[in-house]
């Protein structure tokens, strides 16, 4: 029999959503099999799976030793995970972890063996001692806010099950301004708020924009602030109105300016010239500031914050060879 006692950082959580994460091995439907049976017993009561947990609940699951360690996903859960850079930490209080995703991590896992931020946020808290080893089986970091893995900046990441929880009911209600850094293809010159309807390919993970709905065309807007323009590129400070994936790339390139080492939305000669003068490999597109008004109160530090994540140096030289530089700061 193991006895598990909820802390503080797992609480708030349905009891079904924290079972699936303490025992990843094992089936929905038979988890809820053995809260029928009472294998599976809450406050020393048979559970149905949808009490909310708190802090300091008694689980009592009635398995044996080999069937627990079974689910519970043997050697894998012990791994030892990377931890993040504390460099690229912008900031930290007891509940929110604000960090700097750097291109090509991914946010959250594609495939079971990826390595995502998810993982260096817990290998960063275990190591930091924020989180203990036995809280690791039924609580991950929740990622609020996914950028594309080759998308770099700021990304904020729950401490806790409750602060995991308001911060994605902050960004369900967009109740904050998130701003983007991006380089597009020509010149622009006027502030400007453009709408659309964006479809999404789900096989070949692409969108289209256009300027009329369609069948699964969804409403989008998206703003934008010319902050410097050089040759036949534009520096942009872009604001999402609406989140949709890849919104800003496909957005931009429906309009006509399309960003810079975009692989998928871009200009392939624009790309080829960026390629062979910086090195670009991926798009110019950086999630910059975060903009934040009254919150909740589990989340009260933010309230009237301004977060922001630096440009990678790769980004950054680029700027100042198109003497963009002083446009970004001034």
């Amino acid at each position: 029999m193991k006895e598990i006692t909820i802390t503080s950082r797992e609480a708030g959580q349905r009891l079904d959503k924290y079972l699936l994460r303490y025992l990843p091995s094992a089936g929905k439907g038979f988890l809820y099999k053995m809260m029928r049976k009472k294998n599976i017993v809450l406050n020393g009561r048979r559970a149905e799976g949808k009490e909310l947990l708190r802090e300091g609940d008694a689980l009592r699951l009635f398995f044996s030793e080999e069937t627990l360690n079974k689910f519970m996903g043997g050697e894998n859960r012990d791994r030892e995970l990377p931890a993040l850079d504390p460099a690229l930490v912008l900031y930290e209080d007891s509940q929110v972890l604000a960090v700097n995703k750097p291109a090509g991590m991914l946010s959250q896992k594609a495939a079971p063996g990826d390595l995502s931020l998810v993982e260096y946020v817990t290998g960063y808290l275990l190591k930091s001692g924020a989180l203990k080893p036995e809280e690791r089986q039924g609580f991950h970091p929740g990622i609020a806010n996914r950028l594309d893995r080759n998308t770099s900046g700021l990304v904020l990441a729950g401490k806790t099950m409750g602060a995991a929880q308001a911060l994605a009911e902050l960004f369900r209600k967009r109740d904050m301004e998130k701003y983007y850094l991006c380089l597009v293809q020509g010149t622009l010159r006027e502030k400007c708020r453009i709408s659309g309807y964006l479809r999404k390919d789900e096989k070949r993970n692409q969108v289209t924009v256009t300027s009329f709905p369609g069948a699964g065309g969804v409403p989008i807007e998206t703003a934008y602030e010319p902050l410097g323009w050089s040759g036949d590129c534009t520096l942009l400070k872009t604001e999402l109105i609406t989140g949709k994936s890849h919104q800003i790339r496909g957005h931009l390139a429906g309009i006509g300016h399309p960003l810079a080492g975009d692989p998928k939305y871009g200009d392939p000669k624009l790309n080829d010239r960026f390629r062979r003068q910086y090195g670009l490999k991926r798009q110019f597109l950086h999630a910059w500031q975060i903009c934040f008004h009254r919150c909740p109160q589990t989340l009260e530090n933010l309230s009237g914050k301004t977060l922001e994540a630096p440009l990678p140096e790769q980004l950054k030289k680029i700027i100042k060879n198109l003497n963009l530089q002083e446009a970004l700061y001034e």
